[in-house]
């Protein structure tokens, strides 16, 4: 590890007239562009009765514009060479393309295109709330696990909590959708004040700025929409339980806490508590339950990162044949337990640090990587800069600090448990 972790990324940051935030990443030795749009809206800011609306438009936004043909965003941009993408999650939804430097201005010519004229009609409305739902049927109703992140949702937030449902939302939701609430949804959120702009690589910084300028500059003035803010959630009390039969081939463990979200200062220190846990071949879970005991296939511990109030973080693991999920989950709890009684070595932080710095460092090593991170500093902290001290900030946290975190927001009496159980229709040759 580096005496001084601080990166010495060159960003620069400037906001148009109309509110729209503009991030450059200048980078001479980089033979692309990347061009990052972040919308600050997700799932999350969805009405009761209209949820899936944010992916929905993920799908939406490559159906054509004033200008534009229905495909002919992606096509145009693979026809130089770009690659094309979107993704929605909880918080944000993003569109990207990277693509060669002659080709800059074709790919915000389109993002620009798009946000001002997106042709949201009954035909593209109709044709995407089916594509959604094939996706639905294909990534959750026939696939193993398929509702797991339904269940753990369900389980660890209140059923009006933002963060209850899953981006995909709901067929029903979806079925009953207008044409105007569509449209409302997205003038109420597609708008230059609700977005960053990022573009990182083979570009200089005025020169990205003055074509930010021409491509979104005459895009209209507008107040950013109210965000609904979630205040953070007390732990659970009670070790709230779920079981439930799935056509699943092996039982599987998943256990849950509400911990601080992206803005809290110990949600770093979380971070880091649950990759002594169980974040590598040598966590403490790995270690104890697959090595030394022989009671578990695999066993992990993660946090979905969140943004309002609450994260989530997760410890799952799954029994070897001749063991019970209770009894994993009496030894999954002992090791959360001695976590908070027993001091974090140093040896396991550089462990973790080490590991964290070699993935990182690797992601930004990737322009197109390099400038997602950007829009996600820039739009759910507030600052692209954050991007150079962000390894810092996490290098810097103590043994000490790590398990104080722990004890604060890992207790096993505030977890909650979800039991997956094979269907007993299976036979043990579909188990195994």
């Amino acid at each position: 590890m580096p005496k001084d972790p601080t990166l010495q990324y060159e960003i620069i940051e400037r906001t148009l007239a109309n509110g729209l935030r503009v991030v450059v990443n200048p980078d001479p030795t980089s033979p692309a562009v990347a061009v990052n749009i972040w919308y600050h809206v997700g799932s999350a800011d969805e009405q009761t009765g209209a949820s899936g609306f944010a992916h929905l438009f993920e799908h939406l936004m490559f159906q054509g514009s004033r200008q534009v043909a229905s495909g002919e965003h992606l096509a145009a941009l693979q026809a130089v060479g770009g690659t094309v993408n979107a993704t929605t999650s909880f918080d944000r939804t993003n569109y990207f393309e990277t693509v060669p430097p002659g080709a800059v201005e074709l790919a915000l010519w389109l993002e620009s295109e798009r946000l001002s004229s997106l042709d949201v009609s009954q035909e593209n409305l109709d044709t995407q709330r089916e594509v959604v739902k094939e996706e639905k049927r294909q990534r959750y109703d026939n696939v193993p696990y398929g509702d797991q992140l339904h269940l753990l949702l369900a389980l660890n937030f209140p059923e009006d909590h933002p963060y209850a449902h899953p981006t995909i939302g709901s067929m029903e939701d979806l079925d009953a959708a207008t044409l105007d609430d569509v449209r409302d949804f997205f003038a109420t959120w597609y708008r230059a004040s609700n977005a960053v702009l990022t573009l990182a690589g083979a570009v200089e910084a005025e020169q990205a700025f003055a074509l930010a300028a021409k491509y979104f500059g005459h895009l209209p003035t507008l107040p950013a929409p109210e965000r609904r803010r979630a205040a953070p959630l007390e732990p659970h009390h009670g070790v709230p339980r779920l079981e439930v039969v799935r056509e699943v081939p092996r039982e599987t463990l998943h256990l849950g806490w509400r911990t601080p979200d992206l803005g809290h200062p110990d949600h770093l220190a979380v971070e880091q508590a649950l990759t002594v846990l169980g974040g590598g071949p040598a966590s403490r879970l790995r270690k104890r339950l697959v090595r030394e005991a022989e009671v578990a296939e695999g066993a992990g511990a993660s946090q979905l990162d969140l943004a309002q109030g609450s994260s989530l973080a997760l410890v799952s693991a799954r029994p070897r044949d001749g063991h019970s999920l209770d009894e994993l989950e009496e030894l999954v709890v002992a090791e959360v337990q001695r976590l908070l009684d027993e001091p974090v070595t140093a040896e396991e932080l550089d462990r973790a640090n080490a590991s964290f710095e070699r993935e990182w460092l690797g992601e930004l090593a990737e322009v197109d990587s390099r400038a997602d991170a950007l829009g996600s500093f820039a739009t759910l902290y507030g600052d692209p800069g954050r991007l150079n001290t962000h390894l810092a900030e996490l290098v810097a946290l103590t043994p000490q600090q790590v398990q104080q975190a722990a004890r604060r927001w890992l207790a096993p009496e505030q977890r909650s448990s979800l039991h997956y159980l094979p269907s007993p229709s299976q036979t043990p040759q579909e188990q195994a």
